[in-house]
């Protein structure tokens, strides 16, 4: 697996994490200082990058926590199959499937020629955007 290891301390709002083995991204993220003896505790309220889904986790603040190795790269479309795009990356020339973006406006963008910018995440691949003055 591709992640790296922090302390829940230092992560912020728009930092990533690992909640349950699913890559987040932090969007709400208190401390509390409990009693005279307590430890402070941090609430983490994170959206799964892959489902959308929210993910909530508190803990004390000097758990170390796993933080998810982003790569950012960049790649060309070759083919339009339906729910998924054929994505040839522009270093290595691999070829791989990847399942469309649910946001309507990058969907419609996906056609064969186009250089994108994908994430892989644990694995994972995911098209962020489109890159370029291309249609």
């Amino acid at each position: 697996m591709s992640v790296t290891y922090a302390t829940l301390g230092e992560l912020r709002v728009g930092s990533y994490i690992v909640i349950d083995g699913e890559p987040c991204r932090i969007v709400e993220m208190s401390r509390a200082k409990t009693g005279k003896h307590g430890s402070a505790k941090a609430h983490v309220v994170a959206v799964c990058l892959f489902s959308g889904n929210k993910k909530t986790l508190t803990a004390p603040v000097d758990t170390r926590v796993e933080v998810p190795i982003i790569d950012k790269r960049v790649g060309q479309v070759i083919a339009d199959m339906g729910d998924m795009v054929q994505i040839m990356d522009m270093e290595t020339f691999e070829t791989f499937e990847v399942e469309k973006p649910s946001d309507e406006d990058l969907r419609a963008k996906l056609q064969p020629g186009v250089e994108v910018e994908y994430w892989v995440v644990m694995g994972k691949y995911m098209i962020m955007r489109v890159r370029g003055g291309q249609k």
